[in-house]
């Protein structure tokens, strides 16, 4: 389902706008965390763009240079409208935060050092943990892995997680392993014994008949 099919022109792009503004006033956590939110909004609820688009976009906001939550709304953006698509999208999700840090840098500065501000943000950090752990396991169980896959995607965590080098190079591997190995797979295998032998029995009855006649 398209968002033009249920929208005149102009309230489609304040849809757009409205649903990247819930999106960035209501995430705590960073781009990661609306990565599920935004699956839900867009993939599940409103049906705007199918799973594997959305992963799609995944790949390609991770790729990029920037911040995860403004190359996603990029790339949404666009998916659904084109280049005023992506700009209403980033703004919307770009906007509350905005102005959520200027709220919290005129007047709540003082209080950084409150007993109750710091409590509330140590209760916030499991938060955050739970909503980026659950698109990911949803993401792996949906992208429908299989051995040679899952083997590069655990390798990859483990190396970007304890390798001291770039990520983009350790990335970049990967994705040679995994054009390499869905190469070798579509290689057509060839039957091993060379000849399909004859079946002996056909062989002496065809003989036999030959005989007889």
């Amino acid at each position: 389902m398209h968002p033009s099919d249920d929208y005149p022109p102009m309230n489609i792009y304040f849809h757009i706008f409205w649903i990247f503004a819930k999106i960035g006033a209501f995430t705590i956590g960073g781009g990661y965390a609306m990565v599920g939110i935004i699956q839900k909004e867009l993939v599940e609820r409103l049906k705007w763009i199918d799973e594997d688009e959305f992963l799609d976009i995944l790949a390609l906001a991770q790729s990029s240079p920037g911040l995860l939550a403004v190359n996603i709304s990029i790339f949404a953006g666009y998916r659904l409208k084109g280049v005023k698509g992506s700009i209403v999208a980033t703004l919307g999700s770009v906007m509350p935060s905005f102005l959520i840090i200027l709220a919290i840098a005129l007047f709540l500065s003082g209080y950084q050092d409150n007993i109750y501000v710091m409590r509330a943000f140590k209760a916030m950090r499991p938060v955050v943990v739970a909503l980026i752990a659950a698109p990911v396991i949803n993401m792996a169980i949906k992208a429908k892995l299989n051995g040679i896959t899952a083997t590069i995607a655990i390798a990859t965590a483990l190396l970007i997680l304890f390798a001291e080098g770039s990520p983009l190079v350790i990335l970049f591997v990967a994705a040679l392993f995994f054009i390499a190995s869905e190469s070798w797979r579509s290689i057509p295998k060839r039957p091993s014994g060379g000849d399909k032998p004859v079946d002996g029995d056909k062989a002496l009855g065809g003989d036999k008949k030959e005989v007889e006649e």
